[in-house]
């Protein structure tokens, strides 16, 4: 039987550097994400809450609304959360939002 042991090389400065760079990029990717989403599922609350429409609806109006404003679906979230604090809805998002909920109400009402 054989057996191999693997010892791992040392690294040189400028490949632990690249790898330290590389890393740091992709924690604070992933930390945007996180926190994207985050934002995201407070906005899907307050639009289950206040137009009673089920999860998978709330977050096809917020994607409606993001396309149809050509507003980045995090900007969207913000600005609907900014709302059920008191701020007003940008024009754009407000009339688009309007929109978008009829257009999931009237789904949720077909009987088929």
């Amino acid at each position: 039987m054989t057996t191999s042991s693997r010892v791992p090389r040392p690294l040189s400065d400028g490949t632990r550097n690249a790898t330290v760079a590389r890393l740091e990029q992709e924690n604070t990717q992933l930390r945007h994400a996180v926190d994207s989403h985050a934002v995201v599922d407070q906005a899907l609350g307050v639009l289950i809450a206040v137009h009673r429409i089920p999860p998978d609806a709330g977050f096809e109006v917020l994607r409606e609304v993001s396309q149809h404003t050509n507003i980045k679906l995090h900007a969207v979230a913000e600005a609907l959360i900014g709302w059920a604090l008191g701020q007003p809805l940008p024009e754009p998002v407000e009339q688009e939002l309007g929109e978008a909920v009829q257009r999931r109400s009237r789904k949720g009402d077909d009987p088929a």
